[in-house]
């Protein structure tokens, strides 16, 4: 049990490509603020890029293999800026334990690498994905999406669940699994980038479904990209 709470709220811009929606990024910091208060958080750590990066920052954290392909070959630097921005995060805030949400599974997991191999003293927690009532992963990104479009976005989830009542009826090849998510996202009128089934720790993709694997899809519902994720074999108790 953690004697207390801080939060730390800071839109990063170095895991921001060129092309990618940093500045309209959404930002809500009296409401972000009103959530810590409500729910007891002791502090919140809001820094300024300034604040974070000198102007001649030349010093970054990285990791070369989990970080290497689904999201981080989209997004080129994106995973760099996400490694370097978390590893200042813990140096400078000094927390014991610090929590991730599941929803982008890989940064949880390319994290969790450089911890392990940079030899970081802090434990990387994991938590469920947040979803809204119609299984829509909750996201930031969400408040982009016009009526029709959060309608599609649904299919994000609904490719999920199908993944899963597929394993769950015994088929065990992934590419069968993969090719029924991309059908179900694009029937439902999301823009498919990636539907993927890998071993949950290192992110291979795998020919066979086995213990531990997860499916990753990410997809566009009009301009948005949104990601979402989940085990195929194993914690799929929100698809009920």
């Amino acid at each position: 049990m953690a004697e207390g709470v801080v939060v730390s709220v800071f839109v990063n811009p170095t895991q921001f490509g060129l092309n990618e929606d940093f500045a309209k990024y959404p930002r809500d910091e009296q409401g972000d603020l009103a959530v810590c208060e409500g729910a007891g958080v002791e502090a919140v750590f809001m820094p300024t890029p300034g604040e974070m990066y000198a102007g001649d920052a030349s010093a970054f954290a990285d990791e070369g293999r989990l970080s290497a392909g689904l999201c981080g070959a989209r997004r080129p630097g994106h995973f760099r800026g996400v490694c370097t921005v978390v590893l200042k995060l813990m140096t400078v805030m000094g927390a014991e334990v610090f929590v991730f949400g599941e929803k982008d599974y890989q940064l949880l997991c390319v994290i969790r690498r450089m911890v392990r191999d940079l030899d970081v003293n802090v434990e990387v927690a994991g938590v469920a994905v947040v979803r809204e009532e119609d299984k829509v992963a909750l996201s930031s990104r969400n408040r982009y999406l016009s009526a029709e479009e959060r309608l599609n976005a649904r299919g994000l989830s609904r490719a999920l669940m199908r993944g899963a009542t597929l394993a769950r009826g015994g088929e065990l090849r992934a590419e069968m699994v993969r090719e029924e998510m991309r059908a179900c996202m694009a029937a439902s009128g999301v823009r498919v980038d990636y539907a993927e089934v890998v071993d949950g720790m290192t992110l291979e993709p795998l020919a066979e479904l086995r213990k531990g694997c997860r499916a990753l899809v990410a997809g566009w519902s009009g301009t948005t990209r949104l990601i979402d994720n989940s085990g195929l074999l194993e914690g799929t108790e929100w698809m009920a």
